[in-house]
Order: C-alpha cells, then sequence, then structure tokens
C-alpha cells in the first residue's frame, strides 16, 4: 500500500530498449522512495510472456494482484512482481500486451474510453486521452510494438528534475513530462456514484457503477492499494456485465 504522505503530481514517461534496463530503473526508482504503486510499464516482449497459454482480448481480460498469485509470479519473475498488478490485453494495431502497476487498471479497465468501444483506436489514442502530446503518444506506440518498453513514474513535483535526470542517465529515451497524475477511481473510498471519475462513469451502467463502488470499497477497506482495488473492481464488473455497442459495460451476464 502507498505511503500515505506519498504526492503523485506529476507523470513522467518514457521508452527503455530492454527488459535488463526496465529492470534496472525500476530498482533505481524504488532506491530512491517512488512508491510502487506509481510505477507502471508496458511491453510485448517479456521474457515470461511466451508461456502464458493464449492471449485475450479486451473483453476477457487477466487482472490479478500479485501479492496474491503465485501464477503471475512465477510468469513474469522478479521485474513485474515489483509492481502492483499485471494485466494482459489486445491493443488493436500492436498487439497482446503486457501492462503493470496502475497503467494496467486506466488501459484494462477502458477507463480512457479510447480502447473500449473504439473501432480502429490504438495506444497512440488511449495514451492521448491521458494527457501526452499526440507525437509522443504515436512514438511511444511505434516503438513499443517493435519491441521496447514504455515506463510511467508518478512523481513528487519537488522531486521529478532528479527522478527525469535518473531515467535519462540510465537510458531513458523520449523522456516526457506531464502535470497529473494517471487518472484514480476515486479520491479514496468512494462514498457514491459521483465520486467516480468521468472516464469511468462513463463506460459503466448504473447497476454496473454499484459493482464497481462495492468491490473498490471492499478491496480498500482491507488495506490494499488503490491499484489493486481498481483492478478488483474491474474484474467484478467484466464478471457480470458484457460491453455494448458503445463500450459501456451494461449488459448483464446470465449466471449458471
Amino acid at each position: 500500500m502507498a505511503h500515505e504522505n506519498y504526492r503523485a503530481e506529476r507523470t513522467i514517461s518514457t521508452i527503455l530498449k530492454s527488459e535488463s534496463d526496465v529492470d534496472r530503473v525500476i530498482r533505481r526508482l524504488l532506491d530512491r522512495d517512488v512508491e510502487r504503486g506509481y510505477i507502471s510499464v508496458l511491453g510485448k516482449d517479456f521474457q515470461s510472456q511466451t508461456r502464458i497459454s493464449g492471449f485475450i482480448t479486451k473483453k476477457d481480460v487477466i487482472l490479478g494482484g500479485l501479492r496474491t498469485g503465485a501464477l503471475f509470479g512465477s510468469l513474469f519473475g522478479s521485474l513485474l512482481s515489483l509492481l502492483t498488478g499485471v494485466g494482459v490485453l489486445f491493443v488493436p494495431f500492436v498487439g497482446s500486451l503486457v501492462a503493470a502497476g496502475p497503467l494496467s487498471s486506466v488501459l484494462l479497465g477502458a477507463a480512457t474510453g479510447a480502447i473500449a468501444g473504439g473501432a480502429g483506436a490504438g495506444l497512440a489514442s488511449a495514451l492521448a486521452t491521458l494527457g501526452m502530446p499526440e507525437d509522443k503518444a504515436t512514438l511511444y506506440e511505434t516503438r513499443v510494438k517493435a519491441g521496447e518498453y514504455l515506463l510511467l513514474v508518478e512523481v513528487p513535483a519537488d522531486r521529478s528534475g532528479e527522478y527525469l535526470t535518473l531515467i535519462e542517465a540510465e537510458g531513458g529515451e523520449a523522456v516526457h513530462l506531464k502535470e497529473g497524475a494517471l487518472p484514480r477511481p476515486c479520491p479514496g473510498r468512494c462514498q457514491d456514484a459521483g465520486d467516480l471519475s468521468p472516464e469511468i462513469r462513463a463506460h459503466l451502467s448504473d447497476a454496473a457503477q454499484q459493482v464497481f463502488i462495492d468491490c473498490y470499497n471492499s478491496v480498500l477497506d482491507a488495506g490494499e492499494s488503490e491499484s489493486a482495488a481498481e483492478q478488483a473492481a474491474w474484474q467484478a464488473v467484466h464478471d457480470q456485465f458484457d460491453e455494448d455497442d458503445q463500450g459501456v459495460w451494461s449488459k448483464q451476464k446470465v449466471m449458471a
């Protein structure tokens, strides 16, 4: 669980060429007091990826906190087990991707709206809706598609320069700094649907919103991180609903 005094006020994004580069940079960031719940990585070619039996589409998402799953720990090893959650999804024009950290919740939950219901929308569209310049988002998509890795780090404003310097010194390329952190579902515990971020609320029916809130609060109350709570909440929605043609999780599944 992230330290309550950690302030995620800016987001640094960068491309790293190899899995070993990602591992090294993440460990350096953790050593410099970045909270693990604010580090995300996205890539295609993690060494263990081929051991997953069948990649899946956005409608059949794997979401799991590594805190409970030996499965994910054995599949992804030490690198991704440092982070707060792992998911696998299919992105148009890019293919199957492994996402770890809070970015996995944003993308797998389709909180940006750029993937869910967006025929032809790809990773660049999703990243652009998160506040990245379109040229940078397009570059990131191209390089992830080519087998490199996208790393996002949410940091306090007063230490952003320090972390930028560290990332560049460790080989980070196409580095970008933006104001604000990745979208979270609620400012703490969700009291009602009005607390949900607009990006999430727009993709949930009223009934699905309530399922999301109930599960999110339950996991958060158990002492888990916001990222873990969000992943569990999306999984509960996916278990009970299907998407309609507009990308809204509204069709109640018939439970056997």
